[in-house]
């Protein structure tokens, strides 16, 4: 059992992807859920992974981990392109699933994921994880008190330094690009403000760079947006920038509130809050996001807790990603061709 007294999720593990060690397994670790199995193509590379962070056994394939009777949650951190067809792989096998972002390459497979959530009974769910630690909950609360006033202005910028050349993240055939990897938060977090703004925000104008020797990956991507209630909104993402940068920005009539790195709270969990009053600065504390957003899924699949992230968000979100393409002068992602 885990700390909660419930019986602990077993969940199985596509891939031996870099980002699983921070996104599921410390947090599993510190939950008491079960890393039952773990699948790669390169078999030796999952016994390794497994080795080195306690997973039960390893499986020969994707196709046999999603088969497997004892996984009930299958978590999906492989590349972008392979985001889709293995989500819907897993929902046709029964499977609830937890997926990194985005969940699919673009709105219609996004799409076609709803429709397999909906036909499954799954649970389903997107990794912004960054939506469940106390930075973006009290972000949320001091707009919802009135504090800042009437609603204005959002800005955020998620933005890294530049991975190296062979990284998927450049691949057009794997869904890569700014947007995809960063923008998407930058998108997301404008999207969840919709509730102390009028209604969902639609798209202005985009603009947007392609990456040298990379024909139709973005390197960078400014969004503008407007809410219904009048409110603006920028969403940006560089995926070369000379530093990390994770913020976000929110401006009311009465003050503004500015979180230095909501993506990764774990890194700089301050909220700075700003008005005629003075300016104070509240730290929300350094666990991890994706310890929360864990706990979040397992409340929701163990006690029907409510979740705000579903197939339908999950949707939305890849629809203004596309929007966002469309309008810089990009083609949404294709579909992976190389998902099996």
């Amino acid at each position: 059992m885990n700390d909660s007294g419930r019986e602990p999720l077993r969940i199985g593990v596509l891939g031996a992807a870099r980002i699983t060690e921070l996104s599921l397994v410390g947090p599993a670790r510190t939950t008491g859920h079960r890393l039952v199995a773990v699948a790669a193509r390169d078999r030796a590379r999952a016994a390794a992974f497994a080795d080195e962070h306690d997973v039960e056994r390893v499986v020969d394939s994707y196709a046999d981990l999603l088969a497997d009777p004892e996984i009930e949650v299958v978590y999906n951190p492989l590349a972008n392109g392979l985001h889709g067809p293995w989500n819907l792989a897993a929902l046709a096998a029964g499977k609830h699933v937890l997926t990194e972002k985005p969940s699919a390459s673009n709105a219609e497979e996004a799409a076609e994921v709803r429709e397999a959530v909906t036909k499954a009974g799954s649970v389903f769910m997107e990794a912004f994880h960054y939506l469940f630690h106390p930075v973006t909950r009290r972000l949320h609360e001091i707009v919802e008190s009135g504090e800042l006033g009437e609603l204005q202005r959002v800005e955020t910028l998620v933005a890294i330094p530049a991975p190296g050349d062979p990284d998927p993240r450049w691949s057009l055939p794997l869904a890569g690009g700014a947007v995809m990897d960063l923008g998407c938060y930058s998108l997301h977090a404008v999207r969840m403000l919709a509730p102390w703004a009028g209604g969902a925000p639609r798209l202005v104008s985009a603009r947007g760079g392609e990456r040298a020797g990379a024909p139709g990956v973005d390197e960078w991507l400014d969004a503008e947006l407007e809410f219904p209630g009048g409110a603006t909104a920028s969403a940006r993402c560089h995926m070369a920038y000379g530093e990390l940068e994770m913020s976000c920005r929110i401006v009311g009539s009465r003050g503004e509130a500015f979180a230095p790195n909501f993506v990764l709270p774990h890194r700089d969990d301050r909220v700075v809050v700003r008005t005629a009053q003075g300016e104070r600065t509240e730290r929300l504390g350094t666990r991890s996001s994706y310890t929360y957003q864990l706990e979040a899924l397992a409340a929701h699949i163990r006690r029907d807790a409510p979740l705000v992230l579903d197939a339908d968000d999950a949707l939305a979100t890849m629809s203004l990603i596309d929007e966002a393409y469309r309008a810089a002068g990009f083609e949404p992602r294709p579909r992976s061709a190389l998902a099996r």
